[in-house]
């Protein structure tokens, strides 16, 4: 949970840099907060949001889940006092420099599993 929520900050403070219209007024606590808010949304809200929207999903290849991951984003902002997310292309962005900023940490936060094949068991 604490790698979410450093993952979650990390990718909101970029956004909030890249995107004039997010914005927590670096403020590290409402950064933090929001964070933490993001990571609950995302557990106990996103899974049941998909479900719902499975068939769009689907047919849309997943491009649909950038605009639920967008809906998690903005209702991060609804819910948490001093975090701003203005514009429907603006919280777009936003998922999706979140989803950019998860990418390029997913090597240090995910553990690495040993595989059967890998070429350091063999050895």
């Amino acid at each position: 949970m604490l790698l979410t929520l450093v993952t979650n900050c990390a990718g909101l403070a970029v956004a909030s840099a890249l995107i004039p219209s997010i914005s927590y007024h670096h403020r590290l606590g409402t950064l933090l907060l929001a964070g933490l808010i993001l990571g609950i949304v995302n557990v106990a809200l996103r899974p049941l949001v998909i479900l719902l929207t499975l068939p769009a999903v689907i047919l849309s290849f997943g491009l649909a889940l950038l605009f639920i991951n967008a809906l998690m984003l903005w209702l991060t902002g609804r819910i948490v006092s001093g975090f701003y997310v203005h514009g429907f292309w603006a919280t777009v962005g936003g998922a999706l420099v979140l989803w950019l900023v998860n990418m390029a940490l997913r090597p240090w936060t995910r553990p690495h599993r040993d595989r059967k094949d890998s070429p350091q068991k063999q050895a």
